[in-house]
């Protein structure tokens, strides 16, 4: 009878020690499985910072949107500590236009609604044609669109002004041409800037698939602030 307790308690015994050991095993697969799943995953990569660089000593000096003021539909004065630390997507437009603005302002209203929880994003908006934009009729264009200026500003100022900071700083093509059909001519470029006024990304403001990149890259450029 002895003997039989024994061989009961023996056999008890290996059995919660296999039961521990493969509990523990399971337990170690699981705690590699995260090391690895940790070690195979990569930072994202960062957006491309365009336009021209210099280096300076130690320290690289990228391109950056020059000083400007204008003003907005609301009649607010429009300058870059506007958009101090935020996130803007940038475009030019005019309100007369009959061939690629419907479609731009389509699509950037795409962008309104997938950033409205994104109190860091803003779009700016610059009409080509300042003459027949005045302050009063982007302030009803805005209007028949359903945005507010606190999120969407569309500005005017000196025709020369915003062509000149269209070609320098956005490198986007804004001017008169007599021999287009509305009498300007003008890129459908939307242009993503960052919180420091760099230009990451250029997209056509007239095709979804470029503009949804662009939703993308937004959300990208935040979490890259994040990090």
């Amino acid at each position: 009878m002895e003997k039989l307790r024994k061989g009961i308690r023996s056999r008890l015994n290996r059995e919660k020690f296999n039961g521990l050991i493969s509990a523990v095993s399971k337990v170690m697969v699981g705690v590699l499985a995260v090391v690895g799943l940790q070690q195979c995953a990569t930072p994202e990569e960062r957006l491309p910072i365009l336009g021209q660089r210099e280096v300076v000593g130690t320290d690289t000096l990228y391109h950056t949107i020059a000083p400007f003021s204008f003003v907005d539909q609301d009649s607010a004065i429009i300058t870059n500590s506007t958009f101090q630390d935020q996130i803007y997507v940038a475009d030019f437009f005019f309100t007369s236009c009959r061939t690629i603005c419907p479609i731009m302002k389509r699509e950037m209203l795409r962008v309104y609604e997938a950033t409205a929880e994104m109190p860091d994003v803003k779009i700016l908006s610059h009409t080509i044609d300042p003459e027949f934009d005045t302050v009063a009729l982007l302030h009803d264009f805005a209007e028949r669109l359903g945005v507010t200026s606190n999120r969407w500003h569309f500005v005017t100022g000196a025709k020369d002004s915003i062509y000149k900071i269209a070609q320098t700083s956005y490198f986007a093509t804004a001017m008169e041409d007599k021999s287009e059909p509305d009498g300007f001519i003008h890129s459908g470029a939307f242009l993503l800037i960052d919180k420091r006024q760099r230009i990451r990304g250029k997209y056509d403001g007239t095709k979804p698939e470029e503009v949804n990149r662009l939703i993308v890259d937004i959300k990208r450029l935040r979490r890259e602030n994040e990090q």
